[in-house]
């Protein structure tokens, strides 16, 4: 790394060298946004403004990281909690809790296939980054910056 690299250059190059076998990539593209879907569905669950407030502190975070990358997140959590609130409410919750166990377990054969641990055991932080990791690729497809 360069000696006067941002902070989320430094996350995203880190969460990476656990993220390099196509197959432990393609698995994460899959799962990370539907995890984030489905903990924010248990979140509106238990209330809608507890899962608002959850996507606020992220955006808070994200912000201080990179605003492109904010930006995104807010997209990308827009449409979430757009699909949760179109959901019958007795659906969310036991829906969410099935494809975050399913997604989760999607994971961590990914990183089975990868053979190396996954990064939020080592720094919780990365909870945070793998969806930025996940936007980063597609950042990168269409020539943005962040």
């Amino acid at each position: 790394m360069e000696p006067h690299s941002r902070t989320i250059d430094i996350l995203l190059a880190q969460y990476s060298e656990s993220h390099r076998n196509p197959t432990n990539e393609l698995i994460h593209f899959i799962c990370v946004p539907v995890i984030v879907l489905s903990l924010l569905g248990m979140l509106w669950w238990v209330h809608p403004l507890l899962a608002v407030a959850v996507v606020v502190a992220s955006l808070a975070y994200y912000w201080k990281l990179s605003r492109p990358f904010a930006a995104g997140m807010l997209v990308m959590a827009l449409v979430m909690l757009g699909i949760i609130a179109a959901l019958p409410p007795i659906a969310v919750l036991p829906l969410c809790i099935v494809i975050f166990v399913l997604a989760w377990a999607g994971q961590f054969i990914g990183h089975m296939i990868e053979g190396k641990k996954p990064s939020f055991l080592d720094d919780l932080r990365f909870l945070l980054i793998g969806p930025l990791f996940v936007l980063s690729f597609l950042y990168r497809r269409f020539h943005l910056a962040y």
